[in-house]
């Protein structure tokens, strides 16, 4: 499967080891292909270096984590623009799932898990993915 994975998904993934999210990307790591754009992907890294998380996890830690996802990721060049969550935030992985032709969005947002099918993509949560087929 062709999966975006929302930000607070991988954070909490990277600060909780044996959180339902962390399994969730473990699952994606190992048998599907992450899609991500240089935005995304740049918004994970802002995030994760937050000093806010240095207690939980070291740097030398997310410096991994980081490689790892990105040794196995496709970056999709966004071309056709989407403005269609009620957080306009959000809409970056729309654009991924998208111009990255998606099977899955998996994040923990309500505004996105609403709109769930979009496209013909399901979104769903850690739990929800972890579930599925």
């Amino acid at each position: 499967m062709r999966c975006v994975i929302d930000t607070n998904v991988f954070v909490s993934a990277a600060v909780f080891s044996n959180s339902v999210p962390r399994q969730a990307v473990s699952k994606a790591v190992r048998g599907d292909l992450l899609l991500f754009s240089e935005y995304t992907m740049d918004e994970l890294k802002a995030v994760l270096f937050r000093s806010k998380f240095d207690h939980y996890v070291s740097r030398k830690e997310r410096i991994l984590f980081l490689a790892q996802l990105g040794s196995v990721a496709e970056f999709v060049p966004i071309i056709q623009l989407v403005r269609a969550c009620r957080d306009a935030g959000d809409d970056k992985f729309l654009e991924v799932a998208l111009n990255g032709r998606a099977d899955v969005i998996i994040t923990g947002d309500a505004d996105l898990l609403r709109m769930h099918p979009w496209r013909g993509v399901a979104i769903l949560s850690p739990a929800g993915y972890l579930n599925s087929a």
